[in-house]
């Protein structure tokens, strides 16, 4: 099975990897780990991401394309695979189809895991850190014994700034301003399947598992 993971920060999108991947047995292929990779094996195109990489500069289009396409042509992903972080505009989704299509397969499903922005804002800005030993909270879902103290060393507990409210919301702005033409393209494909992630995580993954065991 041949499928793309979609979902805003927070939406749990790590998580049901994880979960796929271990049920299904095929490779999560995420944009950072083909790129480490390949500067590690040093490819052709590895040295040039690594070129811009190391100037501060975006990996254009063509040298991250051509990694996708050295990186679905290896032996284990014959059987499928599931990518995460690629595509992100819709030229990399054209160019995704033409690589299936050299590679003889298919598209099978995107899977979008949808979540309320409310709900992402309060997974988002709850993560509370200890200052002393870096053992994270959260104000919802993990809360410490004691406001603002660490349970195991007794050490004060901080937000960092990129979880503040502000930082938060604009992330999720940028990034649900960015996909959603993605998510037009591949509804437009017949390949979009909207997953509700705002039910438990096992759950979800429920959801998830009986879309997939229609493709066995």
């Amino acid at each position: 099975m041949n499928l793309v993971l979609m979902g805003l920060p927070g939406a749990g999108k790590g998580t049901q990897a994880e979960k796929i991947v271990e049920a299904y047995g095929i490779p999560h292929i995420s944009t950072g780990d083909m790129f480490r990779a390949a500067m590690k094996d040093e490819t052709e195109l590895g040295l040039q991401a690594k070129s811009f990489m190391d100037k501060g500069e975006l990996v254009p289009d063509e040298v991250t394309i051509g990694i996708v396409r050295e990186r679905l042509g290896q032996k284990d992903c014959e059987d499928g695979f599931l990518l995460d972080g690629f595509p992100r505009t819709v030229a990399q989704a054209e160019a995704l189809e033409q690589i299936l299509a050299d590679l003889n397969k298919k598209m099978d499903y995107v899977i979008n895991i949808q979540v309320d922005q409310s709900i992402l804002m309060e997974r988002l800005t709850g993560r509370r850190i200890c200052k002393s030993c870096g053992a994270t909270y959260h104000l919802v879902f993990n809360p410490p014994a004691k406001s603002g103290v660490c349970d195991r060393c007794g050490g004060e507990l901080y937000q960092r700034a990129d979880d503040t409210p502000e930082t938060v919301q604009n992330r999720l702005d940028v990034n649900a301003k960015q996909t959603q033409p993605l998510l037009d393209f591949y509804s437009e494909k017949g390949y979009l399947k909207n997953i509700n992630g705002q039910q438990h995580i096992d759950q979800v993954f429920v959801n998830v598992d009986q879309l997939l065991k229609g493709l066995k």
